[in-house]
């Protein structure tokens, strides 16, 4: 939601403005805290536990630094001294023990003794307990009456003089510190809560435009009530009416989505449970959360789903070319499209310069596009010439017997090459360098530590942009299928120059690092027409490098597989390459091999494929331009996708110097 004021977007209750505050809403949901528990404070004879439950620490809430007073009748004991539930996860269908006795000490911390029952669940959390898993206790409290203490740039700070406590749990990783799990509805319903203002410490500026009352409508206020002995306080409290206000609404489900997306990556990685926690309870944002895993676990990928959910009916709904066709009138994108590109944005958290294509969509059009045989990277069309798209407008077209246009043949993913997709952020992937030694010593012999050594395969997003152009009576005037076909040209596009790039590319000018270029790869050279000898030698660099595993495969020309397709092994043997159980292909000493012209001067190239990485970040870009060659009648169209290339192990391919082809 955007301010009215302002125009800018209200996050956790507040707007660019700053004048959109918990004074405006006057209600509030139970509020949770976090306490590290001592399990040391376990009695095992009585099975009860001493703990602290709440002290008078600054928590940041959305809507300012929160103080909870421990000042004598500041806290409402009531509820926690009769019988108070001990629950799990704050479940209150999940009791496993009760509240034995609360005090508030002089140290100004809630503290309470809990009794664990001895039901299976009960017994099972209690062991969590003695073993030090569960570490962690949480409060769940109402807030009653705040004093707004201070008010500096916009941020506040409240003392909660009145709130009151009414179950302890034992907690992992913090429930969703908005709606909890599995709570009751009743629990979770909001309670009118008064606020005093010392207006002696509160900037008392005020914006001149806004000078009505909000609650009752007059200038000035008619339901404030100023203290007769001019005093420095001012009390208000706000009508018993049901609030919805639209800023709250969008707190909460900016708060549930952060804590929930933190919770799954500290649910995926253990080790990140403490930090996960301190981050929840600092409100810090989810992409700082994302760079300390990062950095915690080694660098393994911290990604998103790339998909965003399409139905296999929406998928066949779903028209890039009425997408295309609509901003080549100036038009909004509308209908399916946009929600899908809309969607895609707020996964990859990045805003689309035209629109996003969902990978929903690019799936099955790259793999389509995998499996033709195409090359031609910038290509115009149009209806009137028949060449460049006039063909496709007739009264009858076998669209079965569309001619493809001859293009290079993308080969790396069918080869093993990983891909990582829907990636966030930069991202770094583990790999060990070198080895911890093992040797025999003499009995009385001393050991000489050895440690193995790692490196990280770093890895981020570089734009890959392919280009075309199409007439607006293309549109309007074919016949054939122009949805499918479009779709899968430009995936194509794409496709192969990212084939080639994980083939050949030059680490530079924008461009992935290639195998070809990877510092570290084998070599060895022909030396004039290739030989078994020579065959041979690719598998022995790459076994001496200790990598022959995984999907060992060669790949050249097909210039380079004629060739050896005439040699014999030696006399009387069969070929060196020999055909395989798919036409095309073919296999090389039993291993597979591929021929396509995305590699460079007839060069070689043997190795473990699955030990390329293609990183993948979500969504491709679509940018329609009706403007710069509106005067050849064409509407260009931009398309940009984010992606990098690396191989975790250099020693895992060895490459000819030469030309298999002599």
């Amino acid at each position: 939601m955007k301010c009215p004021k302002c125009g800018k977007d209200i996050v956790r209750g507040v707007c660019g403005c700053g004048k959109r505050d918990i004074r405006k809403l006057g209600k509030l949901e139970p509020q949770f805290r976090l306490i590290t528990l001592d399990r040391a404070a376990v009695n095992a004879d009585t099975r009860t536990l001493s703990l602290a439950f709440s002290s008078e620490a600054p928590v940041e809430r959305w809507w300012g630094m929160e103080i909870l007073d421990h000042s004598p009748g500041s806290v409402r004991l009531g509820r926690l001294q009769t019988n108070a539930p001990l629950l799990k996860d704050h479940d209150t269908r999940n009791q496993i023990g009760k509240v034995e006795t609360v005090s508030i000490g002089t140290d100004r911390m809630g503290r309470a003794d809990v009794r664990f029952g001895k039901s299976g669940r009960a017994e099972e959390e209690y062991q969590d307990v003695l073993d030090g898993i569960r570490t962690n206790v949480s409060v769940g409290y109402i807030v009653h009456a705040l004093v707004l203490e201070s008010e500096v740039d916009g941020e506040c700070t409240y003392r909660v003089t009145d709130w009151e406590p009414y179950e302890i749990s034992t907690v992992s990783v913090p429930a969703d510190i908005t709606v909890g799990m599995g709570r009751d509805k009743t629990t979770w319903e909001e309670t009118e809560i008064t606020i005093t203002l010392k207006t002696s410490e509160v900037s008392q500026e005020t914006d001149p435009e806004e000078t009505v009352c909000e609650t009752c409508g007059n200038d000035p206020c008619s339901c404030t009530q100023t203290d007769p002995n001019n005093s420095t306080t001012e009390e208000r409290t706000m009508p018993d009416v049901k609030i919805i206000d639209d800023a709250k609404k969008e707190a909460r489900n900016s708060e549930q989505t952060r804590v929930r997306e933190i919770m799954a990556i500290a649910a995926k990685y253990p080790q990140l449970e403490k930090e996960a926690r301190e981050f929840i309870n600092s409100d810090k944002t989810l992409d700082e959360f994302r760079t300390l895993a990062l950095e915690s676990i080694g660098g393994q990928p911290v990604s998103v789903t790339p998909d965003i959910g399409m139905s296999k009916r929406e998928i066949k709904q779903y028209s890039l070319v009425r997408a295309m066709a609509t901003l080549a009138e100036c038009r909004p994108l509308e209908g399916l499209e946009r929600e899908a590109s809309e969607a895609v944005a707020k996964l990859t958290k990045r805003e689309a310069k035209g629109f996003f294509i969902p990978q929903d969509m690019m799936t099955a059009s790259f793999q389509r596009a995998n499996e033709q045989v195409q090359q031609m990277f910038q290509r115009s069309l149009t209806a009137n010439a028949f060449a460049s798209g006039g063909a496709t407008v007739q009264d009858t077209l076998l669209v079965a017997d569309m001619i493809s246009l001859l293009r290079n043949k993308p080969l790396i993913a069918r080869l093993g090459a990983r891909t990582l997709s829907g990636l966030v952020g930069n991202i770094a992937i583990p790999r060990i360098t070198g080895g911890a030694t093992a040797y025999w010593l003499p009995e009385t012999g001393g050991v000489t530590p050895t440690d193995q050594q790692f490196g990280q395969l770093g890895l981020t997003p570089h734009r890959l942009v392919g280009d075309t152009a199409y007439s607006k009576e293309l549109l309007v005037q074919s016949s054939m299928d122009i949805e499918a076909f479009v779709r899968e040209d430009l995936m194509t596009v794409l496709a192969l120059e990212k084939d080639r790039a994980a083939i050949n590319g030059l680490g530079a000018a924008g461009e992935p690092l290639g195998i070809l270029n990877t510092t570290g790869i084998g070599t060895t050279t022909f030396g004039g027409a290739a030989t078994w000898a020579k065959i041979i030698d690719f598998e022995t660099q790459v076994a001496n490098a200790n990598a022959d595993v995984g999907q060992m495969a060669y790949l050249t020309t097909p210039s380079a597989r004629a060739k050896m397709k005439g040699i014999q092994k030696a006399t009387n043997l069969p070929f060196i390459w020999e055909n395989g159980s798919e036409p095309g292909s073919g296999t090389v000493n039993t291993y597979r091999a591929e021929a396509t012209k995305q590699v460079p001067g007839d060069k070689v190239l043997f190795g473990n494929f699955s030990d390329l990485i293609i990183a993948e970040w979500s969504g491709v870009d679509v940018v329609v331009d009706p403007f710069s060659q509106k005067k050849n009648g064409l509407v260009e169209v931009t398309l940009t996708l984010w992606s990098d290339i690396g191989v975790r192990h250099p020693g895992s391919f060895c490459v000819s110097t030469d030309s298999g082809a002599q």
